[in-house]
């Protein structure tokens, strides 16, 4: 992750001669002790420097570049301050043109120097660290970052921790990356502020890498807590029935939907599948009913199957009718006007029944024909219409499903037959 500003800061132009200007990009510059005697500038390399500054700073950066080679071309006459300085004022124009490998090389002969102050020292380690990093050099981050420690740099500074985690994260060390980022997120709690929301979601990444399900669903609940976005509920929601936890599972969905996180087509039918789930029909039917009238869910054929379901299961059978009954005419085979069919018959309307099972029949492809028959000769049953009734049965008993059932109702139909017959005769 890059955390350098693309603004080219090269140093405030140095304000005496002689004074170490310092280049940094974002890390602690609380310089310790030199140890080293550093030389002075010299105002002649001063004034190069200078100018090389100036028309980098009006945009002209081959100029400033060209500047900086003529200075180079005089480095045998140079010091190791002025050498390292002038390195750094490569680097940043080089950075500046997003030239970054140049820029890097150009860093690295500004620490190679020796005599130069711990304080430019420091804060060039560190922005070869962020550089490695964002041309994802990871090792090299990593090593970088052990200098910049060995130099001075904080070992508690909480942004370098956070880079390393990131390093290892990338190299696939997760136990590594995750001792780093726990640290840095102890440090800044115990600091009383709130931890940024993207150290939590790397953490929950390295959990996740580490098949560390329980973890990764202990963090999630931090981002729910602290950042309450839309997409933690939903994924909180998820991590709860993966672990087995069901019914926090649904609860989780059911608040994010009243808190009205929950608009996308997939997690509202995800919600009425827990209902449907969790014995909760009629709450299902409620939500894809409203869903496919707002149009966030399609009518197709196995949405609106899933709809007349749930209106079948909480005993809504009216209402399952008419969806059923759409799903049925835009469905290619006639297994749901199969279905359609034994609804009816469950309704007592029996010449529906009749109507519904004979298109199904007629379309084919049935996955049963044998229970359609069955529904068939029933239906013709209850009307009164025997010699039908018994049609339908006798073929219904050719199926292997429906032959125990419909053997037993052929003689319970031939005998209501033969006693209709006798009543008929009588009455005669």
């Amino acid at each position: 992750m890059m955390h350098i500003s693309k603004k080219l800061v090269l140093m405030a132009l140095l304000a005496t001669l002689g004074s170490a200007p310092v280049a940094s990009f974002a890390a602690d510059d609380t310089a310790k002790p030199n140890t080293v005697k550093v030389p002075a500038m010299r105002s002649k390399v001063y004034e190069q420097l200078a100018r090389a500054q100036k028309l980098a700073d009006e945009g002209k950066a081959d100029e400033a570049i060209a500047a900086l080679d003529n200075v180079n071309s005089k480095r045998s006459s140079m010091n190791s301050y002025e050498i390292a300085m002038m390195n750094n004022f490569y680097a940043f124009i080089y950075y500046n043109m997003e030239r970054v490998p140049e820029a890097i090389e150009s860093f690295e002969k500004v620490v190679a120097e020796e005599a130069i102050p711990e304080s430019l020292r420091k804060s060039t380690l560190y922005s070869l660290a962020q550089l490695h990093m964002s041309q994802e050099n990871y090792q090299k981050t990593i090593q970088m970052m052990e200098r910049w420690v060995k130099a001075g740099g904080d070992a508690d500074n909480t942004n370098a921790m956070v880079l390393k985690a990131q390093a290892y994260y990338q190299l696939k060390e997760y136990e590594n990356a995750l001792a780093e980022l726990k640290q840095a997120i102890k440090i800044i709690s115990d600091g009383g502020e709130t931890p940024k929301e993207s150290l939590f979601v790397l953490q929950r990444a390295i959990y996740y890498s580490l098949k560390d399900p329980a973890a990764v669903t202990d963090v999630t609940e931090t981002l729910v807590r602290l950042f309450n976005k839309p997409e933690y509920w939903i994924q909180l929601a998820g991590l709860y029935g993966e672990i087995g936890l069901e019914k926090k599972q649904l609860a989780m969905m059911e608040v994010a939907y009243q808190q009205g996180f929950i608009t996308k087509r997939s997690d509202i039918l995800t919600l009425a599948q827990l209902y449907v789930y969790h014995q909760v029909p009629y709450k299902a039917a409620v939500l894809l009913d409203k869903a496919i009238k707002e149009g966030v869910v399609e009518d197709s054929v196995k949405n609106l199957q899933f709809l007349a379901q749930a209106y079948t299961l909480s005993k809504n059978d009216e209402e399952a009718v008419p969806v059923l009954a759409k799903a049925a005419e835009k469905s290619e085979d006639g297994n749901l006007d199969a279905q359609l069919g034994q609804t009816y018959l469950n309704m007592e309307k029996y010449e529906e029944a009749i109507a519904a099972t004979k298109r199904a029949l007629e379309k084919g492809n049935l996955k049963d024909q044998g229970t359609a028959q069955l529904v068939l000769g029933m239906a013709y049953f209850n009307l009164k219409q025997f010699d039908k009734s018994l049609q339908a049965l006798d073929v219904a008993a050719e199926h292997q499903s429906s032959k125990a059932m419909a053997t037993q109702w052929k003689k319970y139909v031939s005998k209501e037959q033969q006693n209709a017959k006798a009543m008929a005769d009588i009455s005669a």
